[in-house]
């Protein structure tokens, strides 16, 4: 085949525009706000989607599905969602261990873990509400901005590694469960998937063999080594079994899904609806579900997916601001509107209660910073 002088003519100036609207996007938006951009079309996509198969559903079917739950399959969903999120608070409590600061209780990593995520989750661009909470609660304890940033970093790993170590899997042995998600072939995914698995075993490795610092001269945290490396994945594929066992419980009776595929397209859906930053992945996950999973009568499907927010999002959300606002009653009746001392005798100051301090927006924005890098 022999190109033309104008064939190649043509081909450099779409080239050359391309590189034109990249250059505005990065210096007139930015990068952050052409983020923001990606995200809305995400969400606009998959409402297309959601729009397409959904239209034509009647209310009455969803409600006849939900009706005909079977009750003790409800329960264990529910009680799985509750394991998961307690799950949720040793991300926190790990991380706290892992950059030093031993001296703050469990209790308290707890609060500040189930809060941030149940609040994050729900909101959306869970780095910068996550970081915000977190500096809220941290604070009183004597960690500063740097610290929570280090924490969010730290606690977004092991959810990245758990990520990697359930996929990698589940890929590797049901491939065609992620077929139906990318539309790859299923010899692709396996391939995807061992080499997934090749990536963390590496990782896993690399920091067994000497200590390994990440960040840079104004922070740096010492990436956790060997023995302490596996028990950071375990958290992480505990936490997200645990959430694909209780929509698996939800789904339908029949026809049958084996619990490893559905693992594999929830755990995918789930970080579809993370990377699109919509609120609670509204409307991605689902929309991810619904074309995965077209074997399944698309009312029952949907009440199911009803139910599993209600457990997962509304619950919880509401549960963190009521612990949160008792929270910040109990101070204020206890007289700690004034500066207090740092529980850990580091001389640090706690913040007055109030409105969220610039070193709270600053720690959610270092915490976003170090997510980046």
């Amino acid at each position: 085949m022999t190109l033309r002088a104008g064939d190649i003519g043509d081909a450099m100036g779409v080239r050359a525009v391309a590189a034109k609207i990249w250059v505005f996007l990065r210096d007139r938006v930015g990068l952050h706000g052409l983020g923001f951009v990606l995200s809305l079309a995400v969400i606009a996509f998959a409402a297309t989607v959601l729009y397409r198969m959904l239209h034509n559903l009647k209310l009455a079917d969803v409600m006849d599905a939900l009706a005909a739950k079977e009750p003790r399959n409800v329960i264990i969903g529910f009680l799985l969602v509750a394991a998961a999120y307690l799950t949720l608070t040793f991300y926190d409590w790990f991380a706290l261990r892992t950059i030093g600061k031993h001296h703050v209780p469990y209790r308290i990593a707890a609060l500040a873990g189930f809060c941030s995520y149940s609040i994050g989750h729900n909101v959306g661009f869970t780095v910068f509400t996550g970081g915000s909470v977190r500096y809220r609660i941290y604070s009183a304890w004597g960690l500063g901005a740097i610290d929570v940033a280090k924490i969010c970093f730290v606690a977004g790993l092991t959810f990245w590694l758990g990520n990697i170590a359930v996929l990698g899997l589940g890929i590797t042995i049901h491939p065609e469960a992620a077929t139906a998600v990318d539309h790859l072939p299923p010899f692709i995914n396996r391939m995807i998937g061992i080499g997934a698995l090749a990536v963390l075993a590496g990782y896993i490795a690399w920091v067994s063999l000497a200590p390994r610092n990440i960040g840079r001269s104004s922070w740096f945290v010492t990436l956790p080594r060997g023995r302490t490396t596996l028990v950071q994945v375990g958290i992480g594929i505990l936490d997200l079994t645990l959430c694909a066992a209780a929509m698996y419980m939800l789904m339908p009776a029949s026809p049958y899904i084996d619990p490893v595929s559905l693992a594999v397209i929830f755990v995918t859906a789930t970080l579809l609806g993370f990377a699109s930053h919509a609120p609670g992945g509204l409307g991605v996950f689902d929309a991810a579900l619904l074309v995965a999973l077209p074997q399944f009568d698309k009312s029952e499907l949907l009440a199911a997916l009803l139910i599993f927010r209600l457990f997962y999002y509304i619950v919880p959300f509401a549960l963190s601001l009521t612990l949160l606002g008792a929270r910040e009653l109990s101070l204020r009746l206890a007289g700690s509107g004034s500066a207090t001392v740092a529980p850990d005798g580091s001389g640090g100051v706690a913040p007055k209660v109030g409105a969220v301090s610039p070193a709270a927006k600053a720690a959610a924005k270092a915490a976003a910073k170090s997510a980046a890098e």
